[in-house]
């Protein structure tokens, strides 16, 4: 038999600090070690709460540079996936709080491959994922960072709650709100009412246990 999961979970948590110290003591191959390592995962978050725009590369700048500032902080009370979650979402909610100018949308979602969808389905596809985040745009920063979390990016409301640093409850309310207001629009809106009812977006809907 192998070993409990909490066993492995832990075994993870002590690899983990033993990176960020040597990250913090200023080993330089661990930096590039812990950078390659999580880069996907900053980016990812970052994508699903803002969609596709140009400051991305900026903002997975300004997160790492917060992340290394931040690395005493670490004790593995949680996962440091976790962790670093927290910060991105900071980074994300403090760009989103700031004064800005309209950003040019590129591709919000993956192309599907070429087999399952047509060139004009794919580019109903993105023209809805835009719609959504043009709506996303006029919402409270901390609205928007939940309902991405848990409708678009399909995370449990206790893992949402986890990573914003509220209440379960708390969660729940800033994504039924926001789904008000999206919802509300969708039905005016045939291309993003089908979008939103398509297993991609609905699955969100749903808590995860």
């Amino acid at each position: 038999m192998g070993q409990p999961a909490h066993v492995h979970d832990r075994g993870q948590i002590e690899d983990d600090l033993r990176l960020a110290d040597r990250c913090m003591s200023g080993d330089e191959s661990a930096q590039r070690e812990f950078l390659r390592r999580e880069s996907r995962r900053v980016h990812a978050t970052l994508y699903r709460v803002l969609g596709s725009n140009s400051e991305i590369e900026d903002l997975m700048q300004e997160a790492f540079i917060e992340i290394f500032r931040s690395l005493h902080t670490f004790r593995g009370e949680s996962s440091l996936s976790t962790w670093l979650d927290r910060i991105t979402v900071r980074v994300a909610c403090g760009h989103l709080s700031r004064p800005r100018l309209p950003t040019t949308r590129l591709e919000l979602v993956p192309d599907p491959p070429a087999d399952d969808a047509s060139a004009e389905q794919r580019a109903l596809m993105r023209e809805a994922a835009r719609r959504l985040y043009a709506l996303l745009d006029r919402l409270e920063p901390k609205k928007r960072v939940a309902f991405a979390l848990h409708v678009i990016d399909g995370r449990p409301c206790k893992e949402v709650a986890a990573v914003m640093g509220s209440s379960v409850v708390l969660a729940k309310v800033r994504v039924s709100r926001a789904w008000q207001y999206v919802g509300r629009r969708a039905r005016t809106d045939p291309l993003l009412a089908t979008f939103l009812g398509s297993g991609r977006a609905e699955s969100g809907r749903k808590e995860r246990k």
